[in-house]
């Protein structure tokens, strides 16, 4: 295991932390006020939050909460009456997403329970033209060989919605070319290794709509072609992180495939049929939505993963909880800040926040040559990393 360095506070005025609690929580609120018809109770807890998330002092959850229980082994114990910028920023930014469904009643026993209040955006983005345009990428891929559709698949599945699945496939020198490549770590060939034969592939899922439509292409991929026997997807047991995939939103992007035209409805009817015989398994996990590095999870969930031949993990904040939240220098060993990790893991991820390791020296030094560090946020720039 590395040196480690201090977990990452929002504490610090003009750190990206800090905008996200002080301005990007209270934006959030503010969209999810206005995306539902909330009465006057929920307008004044939601009132309540955003003046408690950036003014005021972490508070404990009602007694009556189904997961009570949980945050007390998860700390809230132990920050109650700390500011929320002085804890740290993995912890408050879940905080925020667990007390902003208390606000609208999505726990509680009333007309709102169960409601996602992100679903708008959700469906939004996996209705919008641009959908359809990627999936209609999907029939120029059946022509091509296996390898280039699982290649042109994987980095679907990686840049989500920022590249169409034929994602440099007409220029694949392109990114050797590029001073500084929107690929700045690249293990696919190991993970292609993992996966080809294998029994079990587990992957944690990141964001619902256009996002998850690629990881589930991948998976109807690897399954149709018997890469993989069988997959576990894992999603967040209850609406996270504004985009975050839940069961609810796994089951409306395969209905999005299936009523698509051309090769998509294909795929689409294969996943019902490989949810339906047992061969994809949707899993949402209570830790899945800890704001803890995966380094804290509990046994259960660590004996899942021990028995995959290659858990892939997606997406920013999985990849925050994989290798731990703090400021690692960037050409800090992948491989040493997930040796605790149960079997091999594989980091599939978009930068969108400052941690990151695994970089050569060569590339961090280009990054910070062309860009500062703003690379680090931007979401221009991507990993594929792999811990056999």
């Amino acid at each position: 295991m590395p040196d480690t360095p201090p977990v990452i506070l929002a504490d610090e005025p003009g750190s990206f932390p800090h905008s996200v609690l002080a301005e990007r929580h209270p934006a959030i609120i503010r969209q999810v006020r206005e995306a539902f018809p909330y009465g006057p109770e929920q307008h004044r807890a939601l009132d309540a939050l955003l003046e408690n998330c950036t003014k005021g002092v972490i508070e404990p959850l009602p007694a009556t909460a189904p997961d009570r229980a949980d945050w007390a082994a998860w700390g809230v114990d132990e920050y109650t009456g700390r500011s929320w910028f002085d804890v740290p920023w993995l912890w408050s930014e879940s905080w925020f997403y667990r007390q902003l469904l208390e606000a609208v009643g999505y726990f509680g026993s009333g007309p709102w329970q169960g409601i996602d209040p992100f679903r708008p955006f959700k469906l939004a983005e996996l209705d919008a033209p641009e959908t359809d345009e990627e999936l209609a990428a999907l029939d120029a891929l059946d022509g091509r060989p296996a390898d280039e559709q699982a290649a042109a698949l994987l980095h679907g599945s990686l840049w989500g919605n920022r590249a169409d699945l034929g994602f440099r496939l007409s220029d694949a020198d392109a990114e050797s070319r590029d001073a500084v490549p929107g690929l700045v770590a690249d293990d696919s060939a190991a993970l292609r290794s993992l996966l080809d034969g294998a029994d079990t592939l587990c992957l944690v899922a990141d964001n619902a709509g256009r996002e998850l439509v690629p990881d589930l292409l991948l998976i109807a991929h690897l399954l149709a072609q018997g890469r993989v026997r069988r997959v576990i997807l894992h999603v967040k047991p209850y609406p996270y992180y504004v985009s975050d995939a839940t069961t609810a939103d796994v089951v409306d992007a395969v209905r999005r495939l299936t009523r698509a035209p051309g090769a998509a409805a294909g795929h689409g009817r294969e996943l019902w049929s490989a949810m339906a015989d047992g061969s994809l398994t949707v899993r949402a996990h209570p830790f899945s939505c800890a704001p803890l590095p995966y380094r804290a999870m509990p046994d259960d969930l660590r004996a899942e993963f021990a028995a995959a031949a290659v858990t892939v993990v997606k997406g920013d904040l999985n990849y925050r909880r994989l290798v731990g939240d703090r400021m690692w220098s960037p050409t800090t060993s992948f491989a040493g800040v997930t040796d605790y990790f149960p079997g091999p893991v594989a980091a599939l991820r978009t930068l969108k926040s400052d941690v990151i390791t695994g970089l050569a020296p060569a590339t961090e030094a280009a990054l910070v040559a062309a860009e500062g560090q703003r690379w680090r946020t931007g979401g221009t720039h991507a990993l594929i990393q792999v811990r056999p």
